[in-house]
């Protein structure tokens, strides 16, 4: 129905302002983008998908028993991929409400338990924890947790930010509300994934993982740093600055400057 007085609705001009909010936000990705093609292919690689289709998928083999350490209602293997190898894949939740949501058959056991202080029962032959770590408050809790659950000679699969990037920073100090607000408003398709979530980042340096997983008997097999993070292309101003940054926080502080970062780690016998 038009309105007969001419003028535009409150909603009509929030409507407006989103759009052109968005279209600005296109636009400077669209910028901050070209600027990164100057940059060495390793400074821009993505590293969630990375992790999520080359990495982690190189150790899961046919027959597994796959733990999936806090997916939730976004599992780590589709439902397809798990009738192909025919595996056995065990989700494990903070919110037993998350795990309900999660495609129907894709879990053959579901276990709500807090990471930090599970004890598993070290049968897994791959354990997965993608996006994870950050979101506890004892990261060490979770590893020994983690580790906990695969069985000797198993493979231990971790995908997480790191402490030190200007992305977690930022996420400790500004308020849950205002950041929920901001990163929906920009980057609407960012409510699928785990970054609606509050995140911690207690003890989430390379360096710091390394020790803690070490201590809990797992042996590092690979390491993979990532330089990317998509929050700042947004406005190319601040895209410029975090790239500066970026640069000199890794002269100073090597593998714990990067922005994410993967591991696979293997159970002692």
């Amino acid at each position: 129905m038009s309105n007969p007085s001419g003028r535009r609705s409150a909603n009509e001009i929030d409507v407006e302002a989103v759009s052109m909010l968005r279209r600005f936000v296109r636009a400077n990705v669209a910028v901050s983008e070209f600027l990164d093609r100057a940059l060495p292919l390793r400074l821009r690689i993505d590293g969630n998908r990375t992790f999520a289709t080359e990495i982690a998928p190189a150790f899961i083999t046919a027959d597994a028993r796959v733990y999936d350490l806090g997916g939730g209602a976004r599992p780590f293997v589709s439902l397809s991929e798990k009738r192909r190898l025919k595996l056995f894949v065990v989700g494990l939740d903070l919110d037993a409400e998350e795990l309900s949501k999660a495609p129907r058959g894709i879990y053959d056991e579901e276990i709500e338990a807090d990471l930090t202080s599970f004890e598993g029962r070290a049968d897994a032959d791959v354990v997965i924890c993608q996006a994870t770590l950050e979101h506890v408050r004892d990261s060490e809790g979770a590893l020994r947790g983690i580790a906990s659950c695969v069985k000797p000679g198993g493979v231990v699969a971790i995908f997480s930010p790191s402490h030190n990037a200007v992305f977690a920073r930022l996420n400790r100090v500004l308020p849950e509300g205002m950041k929920r607000r901001l990163l929906f408003t920009i980057y609407p398709k960012k409510g699928k994934g785990h970054d609606g979530f509050p995140a911690f980042y207690d003890k989430c340096l390379p360096s710091e993982v390394e020790v803690i997983a070490k201590r809990n008997g797992l042996e590092l097999i690979e390491r993979h740093l990532f330089w990317k993070s998509s929050y700042f292309y947004f406005f190319v101003p601040a895209f410029l600055a975090w790239r500066i940054w970026l640069g000199v926080s890794a002269l100073l502080l090597g593998k714990d400057a990067a922005e994410t970062y993967a591991y696979v780690f293997r159970r002692k016998p």
